[in-house]
């Protein structure tokens, strides 16, 4: 793997800036060809870091692109993307575990259009159930998103071995962190547990609450250059949110602020991220579900 000259860190080269971007739905291609979506999980090494807010914006502005999202939330304990988004679900995935229900029968619809998986609170992690329930969980999800573009992952925080087993198992690993330095440690710390011990080598950072796009490339160039200097892995610099007072606006509404103001600071850079999730290429990969409901962390 190329590695570059941690002297050269002190500068980031970053991706020129496009211009700001307006939402708008793109009419869908009729006739289209089910393939397997690419799958993203969104993850952070500490709580509080706004991941979840994160997660439904992408979701949502990704719609807006015209992609079929899939949100599948995976913090098992503490769930809350209904509630982010004002959402009452009737059944979770701890009713298709137990074979109480199909997995088609818990999914529910969110803004834009968006299909949500949700959480099940209080059932064990998903590494910890029989193969026989994680089989039941991901055939199911074998077929069903087959008829989605993207798949967005909702990791709980830290490095439980749930985390840990959707991230390894994941196309791409989209890492958000905040100009804390307590968030700032534990980026480094989950990139570190995912490069030692499983061989993960590509991170996409995303910088959330920051109060302007220098102070962001700040964050990335603290983390890349620890990591440069320490880990065998390549981090890649995606985008950052800026703090926006319409975020917690749209916290408290219970809505995506995407979808409450389009055209603040905050709407405008999930576009770009979005746009850049959508335009990224992906090579699809049959039989996913299948391997999952096998793979075992050697924790």
């Amino acid at each position: 793997m190329h590695r570059s000259d941690p002297s050269n860190n002190k500068v980031i080269q970053l991706n020129a800036r496009k211009s700001a971007w307006t939402p708008a739905t793109e009419q869908e291609r009729p006739g289209k060809q089910a393939s397997v979506p690419k799958i993203i999980a969104i993850t952070s090494g500490k709580g509080g870091v706004g991941k979840t807010n994160i997660v439904a914006n992408l979701g949502f502005t990704l719609r807006r692109f015209g992609k079929k999202v899939l949100i599948f939330d995976a913090d098992m304990g503490l769930g809350n993307l209904d509630v982010l988004l004002g959402l009452t679900p009737r059944f979770n995935l701890s009713h298709v575990v137990s074979g109480e229900k199909q997995l088609a029968e818990v999914v529910v619809t969110g803004p834009g259009g968006i299909q949500i998986l949700p959480a099940a609170s209080g059932i064990q992690d998903l590494t910890a159930l029989t193969q026989q329930e994680r089989h039941r969980v991901f055939s199911q999800l074998e077929t069903f998103i087959q008829d989605f573009d993207i798949m967005l992952i909702d990791t709980a925080a830290g490095i439980s071995s749930n985390v840990l087993y959707f991230n390894i198992n994941a196309d791409e690993i989209l890492l958000v962190a905040t100009p804390e330095p307590t968030s700032i440690t534990d980026a480094y710390a989950m990139m570190k547990v995912l490069s030692v011990k499983y061989g993960t080598d590509h991170f996409k950072l995303v910088v959330n609450s920051a109060a302007t796009a220098q102070e962001a490339e700040e964050v990335y160039r603290q983390l890349n250059l620890v990591a440069d200097r320490f880990l065998n892995i390549s981090m890649e610099y995606y985008g950052c949110i800026l703090t926006d007072e319409y975020v917690r606006k749209g916290v408290r509404q219970q809505k995506a602020v995407t979808e409450l103001a389009p055209l603040c600071k905050a709407s405008r850079n999930f576009a770009e991220l979005a746009r850049r999730i959508a335009a990224a290429p992906h090579t699809a990969r049959g039989g996913r579900m299948r391997q999952w409901s096998v793979t075992e962390l050697p924790l």
